[in-house]
């Protein structure tokens, strides 16, 4: 399998590439007021509005730096009720990709309850990398407050 790597401060983590739908600059996000901080805003993808998570910000609590290789990673976000949704992911360094097979990730042996997302491991030459798991991301206040109101129209 394909992975894309991301950063979230110093540490390296994995997208599995079958759900990345494209990787655009971080470019026309349109912030929403009032908005909850880990949501950076919107983008438009072809035609449509698609709400964009910082994951600096949900993971650490601190905004994306400003970077050339930060990018929105358009992901297809699995909604068992209404489908699935565009969801925009503002990443840091998300300009590498890793090739292994599921096998080769085992689990962390750390389960934390606030960040159910966390999969498990793999490594390579730098160290240890890991992955995220996009149906996880989403807390349910968040997902309802960018999902509902779309389901709703």
């Amino acid at each position: 399998m394909l992975f894309l790597l991301f950063q979230l401060g110093s540490e390296r983590y994995a997208l599995d590439a079958g759900q990345v739908v494209a990787v655009l600059p971080r470019l026309g996000v349109k912030a929403i007021p009032h908005a909850p901080p880990a949501v950076a805003g919107l983008c438009q993808y072809r035609g449509v509005p698609v709400p964009v998570i910082d994951l600096s910000e949900l993971a650490l609590g601190r905004p994306a730096a400003t970077r050339l290789s930060t990018r929105i990673v358009l992901v297809q976000f699995p909604d068992p009720v209404g489908g699935p949704h565009l969801l925009g992911l503002l990443a840091e360094r998300a300009t590498e990709t890793l090739r292994r097979d599921p096998e080769d990730f085992v689990a962390a042996g750390v389960s934390v309850g606030a960040a159910s997302y966390l999969g498990p491991v793999t490594a390579d030459a730098r160290g240890l990398i890991q992955r995220i798991e996009v149906q996880r991301l989403l807390p349910a206040p968040l997902r309802a407050l960018l999902f509902d109101e779309a389901e709703a129209a």
